[in-house]
């Protein structure tokens, strides 16, 4: 067995790509400390944004060819979607991207044997007890709309989706996890928010059997949960989730 932040990872690269094309400058550089430790964050704020004013909070997390801490990486997949001028516009919200660390992980998985092993009841990784941290930090320091936090997050961090939910079961509204994957006995700890799963159908990286066998699951306890399944496509999936004209709507009609 291999500990997932090692697997795959120079598969992962490819789809990683090393320069950011777009200007990112409108997402502030912030860094969050715990105990000695810290994360580093992105955060992008709406247009003419008030402090006094309830905001929606998007949290994204990255894949496994994000990792480390430059603070930049993270930005590569899903950040520009929020750039967008009609997006900024007709979607108010703060959206924050945080860093894994190299070598660690959103979620603790295994891998060997051509295959991933989820847990149902492990301990929380260095990165997400930070994480959880962070967004403790966030409720506190923001005037944030409690009834509109939303999480997804791509391969690794569609596996960080299923966990931070799991392990917080009463924030988030709505969650969207791409090609990723869990453990499907923890999904009576995700009832609360809506889910739409996405996969392409060609993943070689993280099969689409992991998200299909967790929508099973979840569908059995009678959750709310969509699934996209795109044939043909392979592990970046997240670029056909990212263009679902319905994504940003479904996500914002949602609250608890």
């Amino acid at each position: 067995m291999k500990y997932f932040a090692s697997i795959h990872l120079a598969l992962l690269f490819l789809f990683s790509g090393s320069m950011l094309a777009q200007d990112h400058s409108d997402y502030q550089k912030k860094t969050f400390e715990k105990d000695g430790e810290s994360i580093p964050y992105r955060i992008l704020f709406p247009k003419d944004y008030d402090p006094a004013e309830k905001y929606p909070l998007i949290l994204f997390l990255h894949g496994a060819g994000e990792r480390g801490n430059d603070n930049e990486a993270q930005l590569v997949h899903g950040s520009g979607l929020f750039l967008k001028e009609e997006i900024r516009n007709n979607y108010k919200a703060i959206v924050v991207f945080p860093q894994c660390k190299a070598q660690s992980s959103w979620a603790k998985a295994d891998y060997g044997d051509g295959q991933f092993i989820f847990y149902k009841d492990a301990e929380a990784t260095n990165d997400m007890w930070l994480l959880e941290g962070l967004l403790k930090h966030l409720k506190k320091t923001y005037k944030l709309d409690k009834n509109r936090m939303y999480v997804g997050g791509l391969s690794m961090g569609g596996m960080g989706t299923f966990e931070l939910v799991k392990r917080n079961p009463k924030v988030f509204a709505a969650a969207f996890p791409i090609c990723g994957g869990a453990n499907p006995e923890i999904s009576k700890k995700l009832k609360r928010p809506h889910w739409w799963v996405f996969h392409g159908s060609a993943d070689q990286v993280v099969p689409e059997k992991y998200s299909s066998q967790m929508v099973n699951a979840m569908k059995s306890k009678g959750i709310n949960v969509k699934y996209s399944v795109y044939e043909g496509v392979g592990h970046n999936s997240w670029d056909n989730a990212f263009a679902e004209p319905e994504l940003l709507p479904w996500l914002f009609s949602k609250s608890k």
